[in-house]
C-alpha cells in the first residue's frame, strides 16, 4: 500500500503554470525580500542554507546558488527544487555541497 501525504497549505503567492513533462504543475512567483522565509519555511533538514550558498544539484549536474531555488506546487505539495528543474534537475533533497560536483 503506497501511503501518500495530506495536501498541504498552499504558499501566499501568486503561481504560474508550468509544464514537466507534459504535466502542467504550478511554480510559485517568490518575491526576493520574501525568500529566505521560504527557505527557512520549506528546507527539510537542518541548518539551512544562506542564500548565497552554493549548492550542486545531483541530477543536472550543475552548481547554483541556493536563493535561485524554486518552489513548485504538485499534487498538493509544495516542493523546494533547484532552478533546473524542468531541465531533470532536483529537489532539495538531490543538493549536496558544490564539492560534490568533482566526484
Amino acid at each position: 500500500m503506497i501511503r501518500r501525504p495530506k495536501e498541504e497549505p498552499r504558499l501566499p503567492f501568486e503561481t504560474k503554470p508550468l509544464t514537466i513533462n507534459e504535466v502542467e504543475i504550478e511554480e510559485y512567483i517568490i518575491p526576493e525580500d520574501e525568500k529566505q522565509a521560504v527557505l527557512e519555511q520549506l528546507y527539510p533538514f537542518e541548518g539551512v542554507p544562506s542564500l548565497d550558498e552554493k549548492q550542486f544539484d545531483l541530477h543536472a549536474g550543475k552548481i547554483f546558488r541556493v536563493g535561485q531555488f524554486r518552489v513548485t506546487r504538485e499534487h498538493g505539495l509544495n516542493f523546494l527544487v533547484s532552478p533546473f528543474y524542468e531541465d531533470g534537475g532536483g529537489s532539495v533533497i538531490d543538493w549536496l555541497p558544490p564539492e560534490a560536483a568533482q566526484d
